[in-house]
This record gives C-alpha cells, sequence and structure tokens, in this order.
C-alpha cells in the first residue's frame, strides 16, 4: 500500500492489476515470482515529493513488485521524507521509529527524500534499522537500492529529480487529478528558506516532456491537473526565459489540446503574476480562477529582512488587480509571523491587512529558525511563546474573515467535483469546487447527494450553510 502524509492511497486491486501485467511476457520467457516481492510506500511532505514517490512505485511495479497491504505485512517499506522545517524532519524521524518498530524482521528499510540528501550520515548513525539510503535527486536508484543485497547509500550531488522520457510513474491520487510537476529548486533566495540548498537551483522540465505527461493524464481519464513548482512563474528562466513569459507559453501550448478538464497553478509569487499571465488565465474557463499566491508578511520592513521581492504596495496592487480582472478568483496565501526582529506595531500591521484584504484562505505558521538559512543568524530572535500568541491571534482573525466569505456563497451554485462518502459516515459526501485544492484548502459536505451516480464527476451543487472551514451544500 501507498500510504501518503496527505491521506492518499492506491487502490490496492487496481495496482494488483497492473503488477499482474507484468505477471508473464508475451513469449511467456519472463516469470517474476511474487513471494517475497511486497512493497509499501509513506510519502512525506509536498506534493513534489509525492510526484517522485509515483515515479519510484512505477519503476518498481514495472520490474513486478507487488503492493502490501498493510505495513506489517510488506517485504520492502519506502519512506520519502521531508526535510524543509524542523517540524517535518521530526515527522519524518517519528515516521522511521515506527517503521522500524512496526515492520518485520526481515523487510527492508530504504530511506530516501530531501532529509537523506541533507542529512543522511546522521541518519546512517541514528537509525542503524535503515538498510538503504536514497538521495532526492536519485529517484531511478530505487531499483538498485530495494534488490541490494547489503546495507547501502547512493546519495549523489543531483539535489532533485525531474522525469525525462519514458519513465514509469503510477499515480496514487484519486483517478480523477494528479500533479505534474513542471520544475525543481528554486532561483529565490528568501532569507528563511533552506530549499536552494536542499534541492538545489531551478531546474525547468522541458516543455515536450511537460506536454507528453500532460496528454498522457489527460489519455488516463484525470480530470484536474495540478501544475507544481517551487514558483511556477520562474519556469523557463534557468533557460534565458523572461519573466512569466515561460509559463504564459506553457499554459497557451495546453489550451490547445481540446478536451475538458481543470488546470490548477501552484504556486505563484506576487512578483511573477504578470498582466500576460492574468490574460491567459482570463482566456479559458479551463484554468481554475485559483491562486496560491505567498506573500508572508505585509509590512515592507519585514518583506525586507525576508527577501521577498515584493512590497506592501505591490501585494495590495496585484490583489486588487485580480479581484478587478478576474472577479471569481479565490486567493490562498502563506503567512509568517515571528521572523527575527518582528515588532508588536509590524504584527498588528499584518493583523490588519489580514480584516481589510480579506483571502479565502490563508496558512499561517511560526517562523522556524533553520540552520543553513541566513535568518538563522539574525539579531532579536523572538521567543516561542510570543510566536504562539501572534500565531493563534492571526489565526483567530482569518476565521472571522472566512466565516463572512463562507456566508456570501451561501446560496450560490457551484461546479464540484464529488470525492467520495465522508469518512466519519456514508450519509454525507465530500467535494470540491475550483476555490479549493486538494489537501490544502477545506471541502465541501454534501448532505444531499441522491443523485450522484459516480464519484470524481462534476456536478451542480447549491451551497446551503458552512462550517468554520467547510462548506454545506446539496447536489442538483
Amino acid at each position: 500500500m501507498l500510504k501518503m502524509h496527505q491521506g492518499l492511497a492506491v487502490e490496492k486491486e487496481e495496482l494488483s492489476a497492473i503488477a499482474k501485467v507484468s505477471e508473464s511476457q508475451s513469449d511467456g520467457s519472463i516469470q517474476f515470482d511474487y513471494e517475497g516481492n511486497k512493497i509499501y510506500f509513506i510519502s512525506l511532505g509536498c506534493p513534489r515529493n509525492l510526484v517522485d514517490t509515483e515515479v519510484m512505485l512505477g519503476i518498481l511495479l514495472k520490474a513486478g513488485y507487488e503492493v502490501s497491504p498493510t505495513l506489517e505485512t510488506a517485504d520492502y517499506i519506502v519512506i520519502n521524507t521531508c526535510g524543509f522545517l524542523e517540524a517535518s524532519r521530526k515527522e519524518s524521524t517519528d515516521t522511521i521509529e515506527d517503521v522500524i518498530a512496526q515492520k518485520k524482521q526481515s523487510a527492508k528499510l530504504v530511506v530516501t527524500g530531501c532529509m537523506v540528501q541533507k542529512h543522511h550520515d546522521h541518519l546512517q548513525e541514528q537509525y542503524p534499522g535503515i538498510d538503504y539510503l536514497l538521495g532526492s535527486g536519485d529517484v531511478q536508484g530505487i531499483l538498485e537500492a530495494v534488490q541490494s543485497t547489503s546495507k547501502g547509500k547512493n546519495v549523489t550531488t543531483a539535489k532533485s529529480f525531474l522525469e525525462v522520457g519514458e519513465i514509469p510513474r503510477q499515480l496514487s491520487t484519486p483517478k480523477h487529478f494528479a500533479y505534474l510537476k513542471i520544475a525543481e529548486g528554486c532561483r529565490k533566495k528568501c532569507a528563511y528558506c533552506v530549499i536552494p540548498n536542499i534541492k538545489g537551483p531551478l531546474k525547468s522540465k522541458s516543455k515536450e516532456q511537460i506536454l507528453k505527461e500532460f496528454n498522457l493524464l489527460l489519455d488516463q481519464g484525470v480530470h484536474e491537473i495540478i501544475l507544481i513548482a517551487q514558483d511556477l512563474g520562474d519556469y523557463g528562466k534557468d533557460k534565458g526565459l523572461k519573466g512569466s513569459s515561460g509559463l504564459v507559453d506553457l499554459l497557451q501550448s495546453m489550451l490547445e489540446v481540446k478536451k475538458d478538464y481543470w488546470l490548477r497553478l501552484l504556486y505563484l509569487y506576487p512578483d511573477e503574476i504578470t498582466d500576460e499571465l492574468i490574460a491567459v488565465i482570463k482566456s479559458d474557463s479551463r484554468i481554475c480562477p485559483y491562486m496560491d499566491m505567498p506573500i508572508q508578511h505585509i509590512n515592507n520592513q519585514m518583506l525586507k529582512a525576508m527577501r521577498r521581492a515584493t512590497s506592501k504596495e505591490d501585494i495590495i496592487s496585484i490583489i486588487t488587480k485580480l479581484r478587478q480582472e478576474i472577479p471569481s478568483v479565490v486567493i490562498r496565501t502563506s503567512l509568517i509571523v515571528g521572523f527575527p526582529g518582528e515588532t508588536e506595531e509590524q504584527f498588528e500591521e499584518l493583523v490588519q491587512f489580514i480584516k481589510e484584504y480579506p483571502l479565502e484562505n490563508i496558512g499561517i505558521f511560526k517562523y522556524s529558525r533553520e540552520p543553513g538559512s541566513h535568518s538563522y543568524d539574525l539579531p532579536n530572535q523572538i521567543e516561542e511563546e510570543v510566536k504562539e500568541k501572534r500565531y493563534k491571534k492571526a489565526m483567530l482573525t482569518q476565521k472571522k474573515v472566512l466565516k463572512k466569505l463562507h456566508n456570501k456563497m451561501i446560496g450560490k451554485i457551484v461546479d464540484v467535483v464529488i470525492e467520495g462518502y465522508h469518512p466519519e459516515t456514508k450519509l454525507l459526501m465530500l467535494g470540491r469546487y475550483y476555490g479549493q485544492c486538494p489537501e490544502i484548502d477545506g471541502q465541501i459536505i454534501i448532505n444531499d447527494g441522491r443523485k450522484v451516480k459516480a464519484f470524481g464527476k462534476i456536478y451542480k451543487v447549491e451551497i446551503t450553510d458552512a462550517s468554520e472551514y467547510d462548506l454545506v451544500g446539496k447536489v442538483l
């Protein structure tokens, strides 16, 4: 089984069928022995990690391995770690400890991903129960890692992985949506971030490869394709392209494919949202009017200290323009409280911004002091108690804003993809409209789904009520 931090899983029956396709070649010359061949994946962190996990899964399925329904019955366990923040590293080590405690004694444990890339020596020393360490840029070595007859390590200077050519990938998301990674690494130098150190510089996938994968996903019946990168707006800049021209050209080529689909963009920094890009988003309803635009703060001194490329005036200007040009746009952002030197006045300016420029979704984070980041050595580090107090106040403010925004949705009729039953009861269903990204935003709770014939399909839903983070509706 493929266990996900995001709560997603591959269907066992589907994967068993896929594995059995490779059981014998047409000439009968190859036979795979499935005994002792069961694999179990755990993928932690961001969607880019998830795509890498799906590639590794595809490689092993093609080689004749089959999926284990549980960790305890697996012969091989692969953990794809995240090393971005202290909290994510703790989740990674906690997962390693849990797996070592739960797996059968003969099972082989392979650990890969961002944390391995940065901390492989520590992991090797701290957890002798790990059989093989694989770098985050060495995804294609998963078969060698699994088949190695002794403990080993393959951590090269390649910090990130991008598919090129015919590399197998087995989707682990529900059949109606999938992620499409168009770039890895980052060219920005935000003071709080270690992504460039972990994932390396910006590396864009070729447009030809992206379009090939895009069409393959559509041919597999995927309806919602989510473009992902550290910053979509930087796509192609490592190849000499300027502004958002690389992304604009890519989107225009995708829109030439005359099929019905949703295209969602994660993530776009405010300085990358150009008039040209807005025009493309407006031009075709298949691009979801959904903008995940990390701004991190609103005070100009804080933005400068964070080494951000935008000012308060720039941010307000782009939000205002988006609301004018695309009235139906839903905006998500992320904010950091407790960055070194943040004064009470600067924090209150942030709170006031949340009130005056209401955004549909805000992820609020307490500053994490990351070794290797520029801000690690900055003076005036904020005490944890102060961070917690500011975090709670900002969250409470956003909850009040969200309640007002949700109330405005009541009575509206929206297209909703119905994804399945509510985990607590089959009397309710769950779905999303274009303004809700999988595993990140709230959902629509369907309290009347009598007209739903199949999951993964789009239905007209009337919004009838709202809870703290979710909407409530009935299928028309």
